[in-house]
């Protein structure tokens, strides 16, 4: 099996022979394959910049790898502020002795989903460190988008505002813990990992009044909804039974003590739009491919004291939704 050596890390020519050989294999295009330091890239209107990096383990997991994850969630970072994703630039830190065939699949799994969106990669750089200092291979990204629907902000919920998720919360981290501590839940579950720009343009373009949307990563469902109540100032009022959750999630949080709603996810998207707006942004939703379990969870409303969120579970009582704390679940994105 061939491996990466710490040579093709050195800038030299086993470099330059696993750019060509490998990378520009994949994610070739004219800009990247110039092999300038920096791209030219040319821009028409506001754009949306964002950055990340990925520490999966495992690296494979069902439902996708660290490749797909890092286009998919820089795609969605992109995609929740109303940007067309455009352009990526992507970062390898690889562990000497990987196996290139596993590098290969990941760069192959990062194309493909790169295709799927009509995202470019136009800058990228290698690093190879000794054994033992990477745990396989790291991968950094930033992404650029162009603005096409303003106004979307997590500062921008306001009270009255119908909070919505657009299928099953917590797949992603559920899968990753089940399949890094050997649970089996069968072939059915898996992550939900996936780019959501045609989704989200799919909504937009529909005319629904969308004040704020998130992709639920680290933290869950519980950070988001946190995150707007602080920078919104309005409290939040979920209805526990209308929050959609596998039961394969619900088990494995039952069993190790964990809040599905602190648990990430990487193919949903959470959203506060205009109260009036509500069944319809729903019906669009629901006639997506990525969205048909998209469900009404709850709504924006007027804080009693400090900004809170609050469920309602089905038995009619209330409890306060404690906002994420600690290491829950390490190396999940």
């Amino acid at each position: 099996m061939k491996r990466i050596r710490l040579s093709e890390g050195g800038g030299g020519q086993e470099t330059w022979k696993l750019i060509r050989e490998l990378f520009l294999k994949y994610l070739g295009n004219p800009i990247l394959s110039a092999l300038e330091d920096s791209s030219i890239i040319k821009l028409s209107s506001k754009v949306a910049f964002t950055t990340d990096a990925f520490t999966v383990k495992p690296l494979f997991f069902r439902g996708g790898d660290i490749g797909k994850l890092a286009v998919a969630g820089t795609v969605n970072d992109l995609a929740v502020m109303g940007a067309k994703p455009l352009y990526m630039s992507v970062s390898f830190i690889i562990e000497e002795g990987f196996s290139y065939e596993e590098l290969e699949r990941i760069v192959k799994s990062m194309a493909q989903t790169a295709e799927e969106v009509g995202v470019l990669f136009v800058a990228g750089d290698t690093k190879v460190v000794p054994s033992g200092q990477a745990d396989g291979v790291f991968i950094s990204t930033s992404g650029i988008g162009g603005v096409i629907y303003e106004g979307l902000s997590c500062r921008n919920v306001k009270e009255g505002d119908a909070i919505i998720v657009s299928g099953p919360i917590g797949d992603h981290g559920a899968c990753v813990l089940a399949q890094r501590e050997g649970f089996e839940f069968g072939e059915d579950f898996g992550s939900d990992c996936q780019p959501l720009w045609d989704l989200v343009e799919h909504l937009l373009k529909s005319g629904v009044e969308v004040h704020a949307m998130r992709d639920p990563t680290r933290g869950g469902l519980s950070a988001v909804l946190h995150e707007w109540a602080q920078s919104s100032m309005v409290s939040f009022l979920m209805e526990e039974e209308n929050i959609p959750i596998r039961q394969e999630v619900l088990g494995l949080c039952e069993f190790l003590g964990l809040e599905p709603y602190h648990l990430a996810c990487e193919g949903r998207v959470v959203l506060a739009v205009k109260r009036e707006d509500a069944e319809k942004a729903l019906e669009v939703l629901r006639a997506h491919p990525k969205a048909k379990e998209a469900s009404l969870i709850g709504y924006a409303v007027k804080p009693e004291g400090r900004p809170a969120v609050v469920l309602r579970t089905p038995y009619g009582t209330k409890r306060f939704l404690e906002p994420p704390a600690g290491e829950l679940l390490p190396r999940i994105c």
